[in-house]
């Protein structure tokens, strides 16, 4: 299957896609770490164009992954036309993971690549490719050393493709999830130093979900202690209050654990917890 150029490119992007998919076929067979997310579904749609049946995508399964999210990785790799595997992940059994230190996703990825490798060694030594991408590594994400520490390689990285044109490249493919809003792991809610538990996660992706089936599809639900705080874009905070009673969002907090519900009033901002990190760092 070869994905054909829907709609045009500008140059820039139109090059980065020849060189993704000439970094890829330059494997004889590739494992692809696939989450669902918009990176790592176009790393696996030029695996899968370049490779054929030598590509091979695995998700990742936990409680740090929603219910929803992994629905949405089985549709996904489908529709791309990829083998796709499932491999079951303990790193909620990890003290360095359930603890949660500023290096959290060090122990999650880490866990993960364990068994990444174990399934590449398998099939061939296929190489595993993620999907970081290049704005990631202007972040704080701990978790790309323990990929690269696996032997990784992250296409999107290396060649210096950056979020806004892996989405125009998706769109041009006529990938149909090029506008799906990222979806960072369920624990990147809850604020470092508070223990992580599988029913937190739970809680959390629940939470979530319900304001996704109401039509907010840009929604992060963040848990302190016992606490949930709604975040949504700001344009959109007003629109929620107004379209959905009060009361009805208390009762659902409540029903799955919460024992009481905010919203945050400056809205939905990617990364907020690196934000309080830097912050307690300061005041050390």
């Amino acid at each position: 299957m070869f994905f054909s150029q829907l709609e045009s490119l500008s140059k820039s992007d139109l090059k980065k896609l020849y060189l993704l998919r000439d970094f890829i076929k330059a494997f004889e067979n590739v494992c692809v770490a696939f989450s669902g997310g918009v990176d790592s579904s176009l790393v696996a749609s030029i695996a899968q164009e370049q490779l054929g049946s030598k590509a091979f995508a695995i998700t990742g399964v936990s409680s740090s992954l929603a219910p929803y999210l992994l629905k949405q990785a089985r549709q996904q790799a489908s529709w791309i036309g990829i083998r796709h595997e499932e491999c079951q992940t303990n790193e909620i059994k990890i003290p360095n993971y359930y603890k949660n230190p500023e290096n959290r996703c060090y122990a999650c990825k880490k866990e993960l690549h364990k068994y990444l490798k174990e399934i590449s060694i398998q099939s061939n030594n296929a190489q595993v490719l993620d999907g970081v991408n290049h704005d990631d590594l202007q972040e704080f994400r701990p978790g790309i050393h323990a990929s690269n520490e696996a032997g990784a390689r992250s296409p999107l990285a290396e060649l210096e493709i950056n979020k806004k044109s892996i989405r125009s490249i998706s769109k041009a493919l006529g990938l149909p999830w090029w506008d799906k809003p990222a979806q960072p792991c369920l624990a990147s809610r809850i604020p470092f130093g508070e223990e992580i538990s599988s029913k937190r996660l739970e809680q959390i992706a629940l939470a979530e979900e319900w304001i996704i089936n109401l039509g907010f599809k840009r929604v992060r639900v963040r848990s302190q202690g016992l606490s949930g705080r709604i975040e949504l874009p700001q344009a959109e905070i007003e629109n929620f209050l107004q379209s959905v009673q009060k009361e009805e969002i208390i009762n659902y907090f409540l029903s799955i654990g919460f024992t009481s519900v905010s919203i945050d009033l400056e809205g939905l901002i990617s990364g907020k917890l690196n934000r309080d990190r830097k912050l307690l760092n300061n005041q050390l």
